[in-house]
């Protein structure tokens, strides 16, 4: 079978690729830059999608949904969110086609120029911002607690499947308060829906923190942050709550009156996590044989591969068995495909990521066992008919657990503390993860230690405490350590 993929120590980019083609989670498109994803990373996505949906609106948050296009003088109201992203924006200046007069093919139609030139959605901030206006008069319409599923499209140059692509899926929350200690709240509690996904569903370890001034969201007074560390000791951006303070109400003059019938502008928050997600599941947890997918996310938690001679009594016991993990609560498929050698199945499966495989052969039958493979760490077990649903769901916990406290071995020994800027490059070239170290808080000093390093300020933790040191590079006195990293 030509599944092989690069191996990670050879070449960890070609890794990353050969597993998303080869285990068909997405495919090039058409499109420069975007990409077709294919139903198992869907799948994923759609399994990532469900629990944040759920969590989402467990603490009060609704769905809603906004238009794809943008007026282009939206984006000019808040000038720091339109610095952010001018260079992205995808812009749509005409709406017909008509034959080409001079030949075959279509060309613009001329005679159909847009009064104002439309902005193809980079973040909704400014649409919602304007929608708002008109929604909120009274405190008595506050909160608006508000998230929506979407497409969105940033014109990237450089682009990697799920990574970083010019359109890809997301939720983007937008939310209107009374108060700046509201809106504080809500981005807090955002951060931490955002850590317990990552870490309780992906069983991807996460930093929290809040970024630098230099690094925070365009339009934002503060960014927070959760940061994972990926296997070739990359740093992720993993998800992102913002408080807005009131800079978009002024902006869009959204004002309320308050229990004192006093006018104030609304106090704002966004947040969001996108498809780039399904990126950092893979580069956390895959092998140099394939995809691992965590069992709480994926598609298929276990799949039952017949050994199919004779077919009937084996199938029997392939649907008892199912039936039994269904009742449970857990997704299994068999694989009745007959076309395909049982070794040919292991190794797709293997590649696929599905975190168990139960074989059954006719051997098996006569002892009353099943073989149970599990797929993080290739063990496999004989396991009693009887007990086969029992061993199953607790042996899917154990893979979580696993998953995580690896990663999580991982990242913590990736974390290294410097006093001095030559210990800091060479930790950063030959050792990668985190580098902790004191930071004089200028923006100065974070640019010139990307310039020299590569190395960015990924985040101030948020329960790292003031201390007196020295700053790693310009040696000025400093108050708090931060963490740098190269990132993706």
């Amino acid at each position: 079978m030509a599944k092989e993929i690069t191996k990670r120590a050879d070449n960890y980019s070609q890794w990353y690729n050969d597993i998303v083609k080869k285990a068909g989670l997405a495919d090039n498109s058409a499109v420069r830059g975007c990409m077709v994803i294919k139903p198992l990373g869907f799948g994923i996505w759609e399994n990532m999608k469900a629990q944040l949906d759920k969590m989402f609106k467990n603490t009060g948050h609704v769905n809603a949904y906004f238009p794809l296009f943008i007026p282009k003088s939206f984006l000019s109201k808040e000038a720091k969110h339109v610095e952010g992203f001018a260079k992205e924006c995808a812009v749509i200046t005409h709406h017909r086609l008509m034959n080409n007069p001079n030949g075959e093919g279509v060309v613009v139609d001329p005679s159909s120029k847009l009064e104002e030139e439309l902005i193809v959605r980079p973040t909704s901030e400014t649409i919602i911002w304007n929608t708002y206006r008109d929604w909120i008069q009274s405190y008595r319409d506050l909160p608006l607690l508000i998230n929506q599923w979407a497409n969105v499209v940033r014109w990237e140059m450089r682009t990697r499947p799920f990574l970083r692509t010019a359109e890809f899926l997301w939720q983007e929350g937008h939310t209107a308060h009374a108060t700046k200690e509201e809106a504080e709240k809500e981005a807090e509690l955002i951060h931490e829906v955002y850590t317990r996904f990552a870490e309780d569903y992906m069983a991807m370890p996460v930093i929290k923190g809040y970024k630098s001034e230099n690094e925070r969201f365009a339009g934002a007074d503060n960014t927070f942050t959760i940061e994972a560390l990926m296997q070739d000791g990359k740093a992720l951006q993993a998800g992102t709550s913002h408080f807005l303070g009131q800079n978009f109400a002024k902006a869009f003059d959204v004002k309320f009156a308050d229990s004192n019938n006093k006018e104030e502008y609304v106090w704002a928050t966004s947040w969001g996590v996108s498809t780039r997600l399904v990126g950092g599941m893979i580069m956390t947890h895959s092998d140099d044989e394939g995809l691992v997918i965590p069992p709480r996310l994926a598609p298929t938690q276990v799949v039952i591969v017949p050994i199919p001679k004779p077919k009937d009594e084996i199938m029997e016991v392939a649907n008892t068995i199912s039936e039994k993990l269904e009742a449970r609560g857990i997704r299994v498929k068999i694989d009745k495909d007959e076309k395909k050698r049982p070794g040919f199945k292991f190794a797709q499966y293997e590649m696929e990521g599905v975190p168990v495989r139960i074989g059954i052969g006719m051997r098996d039958l006569a002892n009353k066992v099943v073989e149970v493979a599990r797929r993080d760490t290739k063990e496999k077990t004989s396991v009693n008919l009887e007990q086969i649903d029992q061993h199953v769901d607790d042996l899917l916990v154990d893979i979580q657990n696993n998953l995580f406290n690896r990663a999580k071995k991982y990242r913590d020994e990736h974390i290294t503390e410097v006093d001095n800027f030559e210990d800091f490059k060479k930790v950063i070239d030959e050792k990668g993860g985190f580098v902790k170290a004191y930071w004089d808080g200028t923006i100065e000093t974070e640019l010139k230690v990307k310039e020299l390093t590569k190395a960015t300020l990924r985040c101030i933790e948020v329960d790292e405490p003031d201390s007196e040191g020295v700053c790693v590079y310009s040696g000025n006195p400093s108050t708090k350590k931060v963490l740098f990293a190269k990132a993706y």
